[in-house]
């Protein structure tokens, strides 16, 4: 009799111990809307939507000439100003030999200082404007902050970018390896879960392995009903959709 409770019980425990499956959305774990932070026409687009990028990848360039030109006109100022700068300084050291053997005045040797100041601090001036006009030219190339799939372009060869304006979104990356399932929990299914705690994800057929990354302390609307939002992070190396259906089975 023992041996029937025993078999009986085992076949009514589940296989593996998981409490619920709640339903969930799959989102984007990282999405940034990209555009220029310099004005001009764009030259070259290098990117489709679908793409996988690589950080550090150009995905596109703005005509540089105008910030070129600045940058050579102030590299050829450096170059005058140095030598301003070494003339003045021989100067001082002259003025301060004479007035050590006072044969100049205390107004030539302030004279003398005053043009040596002035010098330097027009040298320092014009290195701090080369590097301004180096990075204004270096922000004509838009390159990809991360690991991204491109998932919007609304940017073509010959576009006008005028970032005074309202920024215009020209790419839109999502990073890519990793999604959020995303899911709305009572206040009682979720005062069980910790933040770090392992669940899988089924959607499409596969299941992964992921972590709760954060759990809502407000609670918020959405089309099934109200309820908590909990975020869980998984890796993939299939490429998801946002806006997935799928399923979150916790323990």
């Amino acid at each position: 009799m023992k041996s029937w409770i025993f078999i009986a019980s085992a076949l009514l425990l589940p296989q593996t111990l998981w409490a619920a499956d709640e339903p969930a959305v799959l989102q984007w774990s990282h999405r940034v809307e990209l555009s220029a932070p310099v004005s001009g026409v764009v030259r070259a687009v290098n990117v489709d939507v679908g793409e996988q990028v690589k950080k550090g990848r150009v995905l596109l360039t703005l005509d540089g000439a105008v910030y070129q030109a600045k940058v050579a006109e102030t590299q050829a100022a450096i170059i005058r100003l140095v030598a301003e700068a070494a003339e003045a300084k021989r100067d001082l050291d002259r003025v301060q030999e004479l007035y050590a053997r006072t044969v100049v005045a205390t107004a030539d040797l302030d004279q003398a200082k005053l043009r040596n100041t002035r010098a330097e601090s027009m040298l320092a001036e014009a290195r701090a404007s080369l590097r301004q006009n180096q990075k204004v030219l270096d922000d004509t190339i838009v390159r990809a902050p991360f690991d991204a799939v491109v998932i919007m372009r609304q940017v073509e060869p010959g576009m006008s970018v005028a970032a005074a304006l309202q920024p215009q979104m020209l790419l839109v990356l999502a990073k890519s390896g990793e999604m959020l399932a995303q899911m709305h929990l009572s206040a009682a299914k979720i005062e069980k879960l910790k933040v770090g705690q392992a669940v899988t994800v089924a959607t499409g057929g596969q299941s992964y392995t992921g972590k709760i990354k954060a759990l809502g302390l407000e609670p918020g609307k959405y089309e099934g009903g109200a309820g908590y939002p909990v975020d869980v992070l998984f890796s993939s190396r299939e490429q998801l959709r946002a806006g997935v259906a799928a399923v979150v089975k916790l323990p």
